[in-house]
């Protein structure tokens, strides 16, 4: 969700990619939530983080719990920026209440992202 933000909100200048400690693709949810306010990210997939990707990397945000912590060590002059939000992936409930917990970690990220553009902006 992220991503499909960043795509989005940033300036098309920025190289905007997901990646992680294992390759995935996106959670039908998410796509479901980010559809609702017009983001398609049907196509995204997130890559497995190498250290080639994080030598090439101006910015590396990280999200959901202990990422942060086992975020491969980054070279110093890569800015390092750490969102603590849940994983919806791994809300429980009915159907209803996951895609609830789904959307309020997407307008967090929105959130987040427009904040970042204007910081990145000024």
């Amino acid at each position: 969700m992220a991503e499909g933000f960043a795509r989005q909100l940033l300036p098309a200048t920025w190289q905007v990619a997901s990646a992680g400690l294992e390759a995935q693709g996106v959670n039908p949810r998410a796509i479901r939530v980010m559809r609702e306010v017009g983001v398609d990210i049907t196509a995204q997939r997130s890559t497995r983080l190498d250290p080639s990707a994080l030598a090439q990397a101006t910015m590396i945000v990280t999200l959901c719990g202990d990422a942060r912590d086992h975020c491969p060590v980054t070279p110093a002059m890569v800015t390092r920026e750490h969102w603590p939000l849940p994983d919806p992936a791994q809300a429980t409930g009915t159907p209803e209440q996951q895609l609830a917990v789904f959307r309020a970690v997407r307008d967090e990220i929105r959130q987040r992202v427009v904040a970042l553009a204007q910081q990145l902006a000024d």
